[in-house]
């Protein structure tokens, strides 16, 4: 079994390491978590995983892969501190939005390096998640990771500049969900429903109309025409959001995030 540190416990690094220890894909007890000041976090981990805390700095060498989930702006910092006590062998996952592989070797040295861009939905082992690998990395390790992530939903490997999209589309993805239903909450309160009503009904009309587009090979748009009937409810609430431009508001939703993910990668 493997030895994984997480370099940073944020709610990424817990999601991740939850759900490996949930599919047995890890045992709690070779997983490790440090972060830079916050030692109440990392204790909270142990407690509800089981997970060790990084005794000291001699142990990094006793690592065989390091996950780099620490705040972007901490990276340089991070690595700084890493570089004199990791091994040669070592193998990096990273989860930084922006940060390319190109900067972590020069920080890390050259070494197999990989870059996922997980969800935090990996906690109930539904995380979309895309993944891409440098040139050291052997088919062996590919498959490893692929398992690793597999394990905590759906993975796909894309080339490593596609990764500013997927950060976009997956990767923020859950918090434009999130805020979508926050505007069903307003309106299910104005309308007079109790919050947890409108909770319950639009919770799975998100969750059934998703398993709809996996299960059936159609395109949004021909489900979307089978919903909406002419002259109907749903016609009239679709006839607001085109006056409101909404598909557009979404495309440019992503499209900046897409390019403030292209803005960390050079250091903006």
């Amino acid at each position: 079994m493997q030895n994984i540190l997480f370099v940073g416990a944020g709610s990424m690094a817990e999601a991740l390491l939850q759900g490996w220890i949930r599919e047995q894909v890890v045992k709690p007890g070779h997983i490790y978590v440090t972060n830079r000041s916050n030692k109440a976090r990392l204790t909270e981990l142990q407690t509800r995983y089981g997970v060790k805390i990084l005794a000291n700095n001699e142990k990094i060498a006793h690592m065989d892969i390091i996950v780099l989930a620490m705040k972007p702006k901490d990276v340089h910092t991070s690595m700084e501190q890493l570089r004199p006590f990791i091994a040669n062998n070592t193998i990096i996952l990273s989860v930084l939005a922006g940060i390319a592989m190109e900067t972590i070797q020069v920080g890390l040295g050259e070494r197999p390096i990989a870059r996922v861009m997980p969800n935090t939905s990996a906690t109930l082992g539904m995380s979309a998640s895309g993944i891409a690998f440098n040139d050291v990395m052997t088919a062996e390790q590919k498959a490893f990771f692929m398992t690793l992530l597999n394990a905590v939903g759906t993975v796909v490997e894309v080339p490593e500049d596609q990764l500013h999209a997927v950060t976009a589309l997956s990767g923020s993805g859950p918090a434009y969900i999130y805020y979508v239903m926050e505007a069903f909450l307003a309106a299910g309160e104005k309308l007079g429903v109790e919050k947890e009503t409108v909770r319950a009904l639009m919770t799975q009309t998100i969750a059934g109309s998703a398993a709809m587009l996996k299960r059936f090979d159609e395109e949004p748009a021909t489900l979307r025409k089978q919903v909406t009937s002419p002259g109907g409810t749903t016609e009239a609430g679709i006839r607001v959001l085109d006056e409101l431009h909404v598909k557009d508001a979404i495309e440019n939703c992503v499209m900046s995030a897409e390019k403030r993910s292209r803005e960390l990668a050079s250091g903006k």
